[in-house]
């Protein structure tokens, strides 16, 4: 019987664990997280979501604070057209962040920076431009390109002089999603270094209509291999969406993909980036508290808890502090909703809004729970405590029983003294 330890990832003459840590943000995916994935051989992803939120919570910076207080006379305005991120400091924040991560890599493993093409922040394709640079200049391993379709994605950063030296990946959840990203890229001769096909089951955004449940990554997964192999293409596929155990993966595996992406597991580690709180909200989730909403403002369905605070939160837009979901125009769906709710209640001090939710505010405060199909499976993975709480783990714990289990097991951690 076959391990995940059994197969490697290879990119040119170099050998990984096939195992990714999926870059999940607001830097939930931490800098810790993906550290331990480098040095356990495998690839760890930091996400630069909210890219300048994070640096300053990391380094001390002020990039939240100046740029609120630079906008502060458009607050109450709610055509925020106005409002514009800094191209220099938005380089900076991406460079603190991604650079202190690579300076503390230790072991044989890769670090990769998850960069969401929906992050359109009110300037899309000047600040995407200046986010996959600088991204190049910190000395990032590689590029995860997610959330969109990328068709232009490899040409904001083909001048750059690491462009064909650092590893460059995009996700797809179809066939048609790469055959499209090869032919708008085929003029710059550079093929993406590996793939993501990301099924159904996975957390968050979702490259899937609300009929996302009529889809099976496993389906999908054979329909790329035979694809690539048609098409004479040696890229590696990995897997992700709904992987949960070794065995899990080791299917995948002899399948003919190069790897797997993982997330779900990792939510509740001691690295993980959420609160302890909200980890132990993952930990008690049944099957039936898991929904797929069109809350987000991307247009893109997601996957979260239904206790999930966001929902039905009807807060101000923080556009002026934020803003990384304003349109080349200026604008954002929730806007819009928030503007409806407000005309429909003028007298109302607690604004709901149902529909969509300011995305930015509630991920900057953890408070939209979004997660994969099966984090209702997490209790299963550790032990509850006497006080109800369940013990959290590891993130070296989660890597190595993904590479060494067998049989569907769950190895569960070392119990903690009470």
């Amino acid at each position: 019987m076959k391990r995940v330890d059994d197969f490697r990832l290879r990119f040119g003459k170099n050998e990984y664990v096939p195992i990714m840590v999926g870059g999940m943000g607001v830097d939930i995916s931490t800098s810790e997280l993906a550290l331990e994935a480098a040095r356990l051989g495998g690839i760890g992803h930091i996400s630069d979501a909210m890219v300048e939120d994070v640096s300053d919570r990391k380094f001390d910076t002020s990039f939240v604070k100046d740029k609120t207080k630079l906008y502060k006379f458009n607050i109450n305005n709610m055509d925020k057209s106005v409002v514009q991120f800094d191209l220099e400091r938005l380089a900076d924040a991406q460079r603190r962040h991604i650079g202190a991560t690579m300076a503390a890599k230790q072991g044989p493993g890769l670090i990769f920076v998850n960069c969401m093409e929906k992050l359109t922040m009110n300037g899309p394709r000047e600040t995407l431009r200046t986010r996959l640079n600088a991204a190049l200049d910190a000395g990032i391993d590689g590029i995860t390109l997610s959330a969109g379709l990328h068709f232009g994605s490899f040409a904001l950063m083909a001048d750059h002089p690491r462009f064909r030296e650092a590893k460059l990946g995009i996700i797809v959840s179809s066939v048609r999603a790469l055959q499209i990203f090869l032919r708008k890229n085929a003029k710059l001769d550079r093929l993406p270094d590996y793939i993501i096909v990301e099924g159904p089951l996975a957390g968050g955004h979702l490259g899937f209509g609300m009929d996302w449940a009529e889809y099976d990554l496993m389906t999908i997964t054979q329909e790329l291999l035979d694809y690539l192999k048609a098409e004479n293409l040696e890229i590696p596929l990995i897997a992700a969406g709904g992987i949960f155990t070794g065995s899990d993966a080791v299917r995948f595996l002899e399948a003919g993909v190069a790897g797997v992406q993982v997330a779900t597991r990792f939510t509740v580690t001691n690295e993980c980036g959420l609160p302890a709180k909200v980890k132990q909200e993952y930990f008690k989730a049944s099957e039936e508290d898991i929904i797929v909403n069109g809350i987000s403002p991307t247009g893109y369905p997601m996957r979260m808890l239904k206790s999930t605070p966001a929902i039905g939160a009807g807060i101000r837009p923080g556009c002026e502090s934020y803003g990384y979901l304003l349109d080349a125009t200026g604008n954002c769906a929730y806007i819009n909703s928030y503007n409806r709710e407000v005309a429909a209640h003028p007298d109302e001090k607690n604004i709901v809004v149902m529909d969509k939710t300011c995305l930015c505010t509630h991920m900057r405060n953890f408070n939209c729970w979004t997660c994969g199909h099966y984090t209702y499976r997490l209790k299963d993975t550790t032990h509850k405590k006497a006080s109800g709480e369940y013990q959290l783990l590891t993130a070296e714990h989660v890597f190595k029983d993904y590479q060494f289990s067998i049989d569907n097991q769950i190895a569960l951690p070392e119990k903690e003294e009470a």
